[in-house]
């Protein structure tokens, strides 16, 4: 099963992309909640290229690196990436009110797609106030 999601963000398309796509931006919206967050990343941006975020709880009770491997690089326009057996697809869309970005993802089996839907909704409003708070909105 595949989840989308999206967010627009009236900024412009580099704005976007560069938040997206630099270690020192991801590790600044990266989380799903307030009690997450991302201590470090990577990124490889080209084909056959790495990406790396370790997210962690701030309370040291666990963490996970959410990695992958880049398998289209598509600048200003498409992302799609294999992580751990799965597929990711990041569309960035320019429209009259700034830019979508729309994930689609495989999802996994342990928690429930609501779950999943909701984790992955929160990091990408985390991501579109990140970008819109850089462009001094």
């Amino acid at each position: 099963m595949h989840i989308t999601i999206e967010t627009t963000i009236a900024a412009p398309i580099e704005a976007v992309w560069h938040a997206w796509t630099t270690p020192a931006d991801i590790v600044q919206w990266n989380a799903a909640s307030a009690d997450w967050h991302t201590t470090r990343a990577s990124v490889d941006l080209r084909v056959g290229g790495a990406f790396s975020s370790r997210m962690e709880a701030k309370d040291g009770s666990m963490g996970f690196d959410f990695a992958g491997t880049y398998t289209q690089v598509v600048p200003h326009q498409l992302l799609v990436a294999e992580f751990g057996g799965r597929s990711l697809r990041v569309a960035f869309l320019v429209g009259p009110n700034g830019v979508t970005v729309q994930e689609t993802f495989e999802a996994e089996t342990i928690h429930t797609e609501e779950e999943q839907r909701a984790g992955w909704q929160a990091i990408l409003d985390n991501f579109a106030r990140h970008v819109v708070g850089q462009q001094g909105g």
